[in-house]
């Protein structure tokens, strides 16, 4: 059974996002969809002493604008988000393992002038490291169909796929009736029972970046996203 998830590009995102990702066949990046300001597409949180701060990506902002056309609007954002995460993790038990592999992908994005594409950079170079890695697609790549649940099923149709899996936020808006009639399996993917990490700075907090995970939990840090249900 082919397994894809059709998601928005998210910049360093959550455990979650890539517990998504290791369970697809094929990922599609559903960056034809409007950006929406404040949200995870430009920023994500690291935590330090002091606790959690937002690393967020500078765009230029246009009524309507589609994700696949948010610009970015300062090129410095990548030497800038470098270093705080060298300040807040130096001293974390991982940070050296993985510190030219994390910085060899800023240092890529850092020429991007999209925030999808420096997205992807970072979606497909952390998702190697853990050992994550589904096909790639922009769902651009596919003719666009009206409706929310009738375009999901498009592009479900179009890569061969049997079968839908979602994050849990999408039981709100999807037609299950419309996925029955297709014979397309849905699926919704549940974040509960994360267990809990040697995380620098007490409280824990499982919503940050997946960097933070890396650099605390090192060639563990997959146990921890989906190894423990196995």
């Amino acid at each position: 059974m082919k397994t894809v998830v059709i998601l928005q590009s998210n910049y360093i995102p959550w455990k979650g996002y890539f517990d998504l990702m290791h369970d697809a066949d094929e990922f599609i990046l559903y960056d034809c969809r409007q950006y929406t300001r404040q949200d995870w597409r430009n920023r994500n949180q690291v935590k330090g002493v002091d606790g959690l701060q937002w690393l967020t990506i500078p765009v230029i902002g246009k009524f309507g604008q589609r994700i696949d056309e948010t610009m970015i609007a300062n090129p410095a954002w990548a030497p800038s988000h470098w270093k705080t995460l060298v300040q807040l993790y130096r001293k974390a038990p991982h940070f050296r393992t993985y510190a030219d592999q994390i910085e060899a992908l800023y240092q890529a994005a850092a020429d991007e002038q999209m925030l999808s594409r420096v997205n992807r950079i970072f979606l497909q170079g952390i998702g190697s490291i853990l050992g994550s890695n589904p096909k790639l697609r922009w769902s651009s790549e596919f003719p666009r169909v009206e409706g929310k649940t009738e375009a999901l099923l498009a592009l479900i149709r179009a890569v061969g796929a049997s079968r839908y899996l979602s994050g849990p936020a999408a039981r709100s808006y999807l037609a299950a009736d419309l996925f029955e009639n297709a014979q397309i399996e849905l699926s919704f993917k549940n974040y509960d029972g994360y267990p809990e990490y040697p995380q620098q700075y007490p409280p824990f907090a499982h919503g940050v970046t997946v960097l933070d995970l890396l650099f605390n939990a090192g060639p563990d840090a997959p146990w921890y996203i989906w190894g423990w249900r196995e």
